[in-house]
C-alpha cells in the first residue's frame, strides 16, 4: 500500500453518502468489504452489531458470489431475527466515483471507508487479505477473526486488532464497545496500525526488499 502518501480527507463529493444508502446520522457503520459467501463468516459480523448493544449498522459493499443468493437471504433473514439492520450497497459504491444522469451517485469504496466506523473481517479462510491492509491504510478499527495466515505472517507484527478465534465471545465484544465509544484509544489504535503498516507493508518497503533479492539472484 502507499503508506508514503496517506489518504486524502473525505470532499464534499460525499456528504449525501449515508442518505443514499439510507443510514441514519446517528448510526455506527460496521463495514463488510467482502462478497456475500459463507466463508466469510458475515452471521458473526451481524452477532457483534446486535450485541454491541448500540445503534449500528452492518454496510456490506459487495455482491452475493458465485454460489447463489441462498446466502444472502440466509444473512438477511438472521439480521431480522437479530434486530440488526443491514444494507447491501453494491448499487451505489464501486471502485471509483461516478456522477449519474439523474443527479444520484456511485461512491468509491474509499468513501465506505471513510464513513465506516469499525471494519469487520470474520472470514475464516484468507490470503494476505487486501482488505485488511486497506483498513489500516485508511484508519479504521478493525475486528477481525485470527484466521491462520493471520496467525502465521501478520500478528507478529504487532498490530493492534480487535481479534477472535472461532466465535464473538464476550471479551470481543467488550473491547469492540470500548473501541467505539473511546475517542482517544481508536485514534491511537489506527495510527499505530499506521505507522506498522508503513513499516511492513509499504511500496518503499517492497522496493527495498525487490533490491536486495535482485541483487543477491542479479550477482550485481
Amino acid at each position: 500500500m502507499d503508506f508514503e502518501n496517506p489518504p486524502s480527507k473525505p470532499g464534499d463529493y460525499v456528504i449525501d453518502f449515508r442518505k443514499d444508502s439510507n443510514i441514519l446520522l446517528d448510526e455506527c457503520i460496521i463495514l463488510q468489504l467482502t462478497r456475500i459467501v459463507p466463508c466469510k463468516r458475515i452471521e458473526l459480523a451481524i452477532e457483534l452489531a446486535r450485541r454491541l448493544k448500540t445503534s449500528c449498522i452492518l454496510l456490506i459493499t459487495h455482491e452475493t458470489g458465485d454460489e447463489g443468493t441462498d446466502d444472502e437471504k440466509y444473512l438477511h433473514d438472521f439480521a431480522e431475527l437479530q434486530g440488526v439492520k443491514v444494507t447491501l450497497d453494491t448499487k451505489w459504491v464501486n471502485h471509483y466515483h461516478n456522477p449519474l444522469p439523474d443527479g444520484g451517485k456511485i461512491y468509491s469504496l474509499t468513501d465506505a471507508y471513510h464513513q465506516a466506523n469499525i471494519v469487520s473481517y470474520p472470514a475464516t479462510i484468507e490470503g494476505f487479505g487486501i482488505a485488511f491492509l486497506e483498513t489500516i491504510y485508511y484508519k479504521r478499527p478493525i475486528v477481525i477473526s485470527t484466521y491462520e495466515i493471520f496467525k502465521t505472517d501478520i500478528q507478529s507484527k504487532g498490530l493492534p486488532v480487535v481479534g477472535f478465534d472461532d466465535f464473538i465471545s464476550e471479551e470481543t465484544v467488550r473491547m469492540a464497545r470500548y473501541v467505539f465509544e473511546n475517542a482517544e484509544f481508536r485514534h491511537q489504535m489506527v495510527e499505530d496500525s499506521y505507522k506498522t503498516g508503513h513499516r511492513n507493508s509499504s511500496f518503499a518497503n517492497l522496493e527495498a526488499n525487490l533490491a536486495v533479492l535482485i541483487k543477491y539472484f542479479g550477482g550485481a
